[in-house]
């Protein structure tokens, strides 16, 4: 990560604030859906996270978690995580993540989900690829047309992804000792076209999204997760393999 940036807990209703401004800036959405300062204040009287990364005075990234409940057991929900676009390919929201992690398990938690856009193959590869997460749930339009010009307008289609802190295939990612995946028995596939369709085509992408939630939807009813992505001559892929409950 760049020298001088630091992760630790945001404290206090300032700083809370201070991510509802990066939030603006980050996705751009109008007022009624940027999510209060009262909302992260809430995270964290409630065992939740908020979390920034800072340089110097300025925050510059953060994460806010709110807790579940599945099966008897705490998890974290980790319901958004920004970074400034000039921060960005520089190791700060992989550093928001491992901090994240470490937090969670210091106090016994061993589960963190969060959602993300399937179109977006970025963050994908660093979710699955870069983390460990895997994805085995699809969520159709999950969060509405919102205002973000982001979205394009669009169904906020999202896949979950699930984080078992603890586990081998995670321990193996935040400790750099995964290989990059090749090969699985089955994949989605992502057109290289698809960063340029965002800026002047969105009936294109529109057309790749409604086939890949048919054919995410089918895979995961036949017990398939996410597991990876790899890059390919037409674009990018999804690699998908059977995947037992962990």
């Amino acid at each position: 990560m760049s020298e001088g940036i630091v992760v630790r807990k945001c404290i206090g209703i300032e700083e809370f604030q201070r991510c509802v401004a990066l939030q603006r800036e980050i996705w751009g959405e109008d007022d009624l859906e940027v999510e209060p300062a009262t909302l992260f204040v809430v995270a964290e009287e409630t065992g939740g996270q908020v979390l920034g990364a800072f340089d110097g005075e300025r925050l510059v990234g953060y994460t806010l978690a709110l807790v579940g409940l599945r099966d008897g057991a705490v998890f974290l929900h980790s319901h958004m995580t920004g970074v400034l676009a000039e921060y960005r390919d520089r190791g700060v929201g992989r550093a928001l993540k491992l901090f994240q992690r470490e937090e969670a398990l210091e106090r016994g938690i061993r589960l963190i989900v969060w959602t993300f856009d399937p179109l977006e193959n970025r963050n994908a590869h660093f979710n699955l690829n870069r983390l460990g997460a895997i994805a085995r749930k699809y969520l159709p339009n999950l969060y509405g047309t919102t205002t973000s010009p982001l979205h394009l307008g669009l169904p906020t289609d999202r896949l979950l992804a699930e984080w078992p802190l603890d586990s081998a295939r995670v321990v193996a990612a935040v400790e750099d000792l995964a290989k990059e995946p090749e090969d699985a028995p089955t994949t989605i596939a992502l057109p290289a076209e698809l960063d340029r369709w965002k800026r002047n085509d969105t009936a294109s992408v529109a057309r790749v999204q409604a086939r890949i939630r048919e054919e995410f939807t089918t895979w995961f009813a036949r017990g398939y997760a996410a597991v990876g992505v790899r890059k390919t001559q037409a674009g990018a892929a999804y690699l998908l393999a059977p995947w037992n409950d962990f």
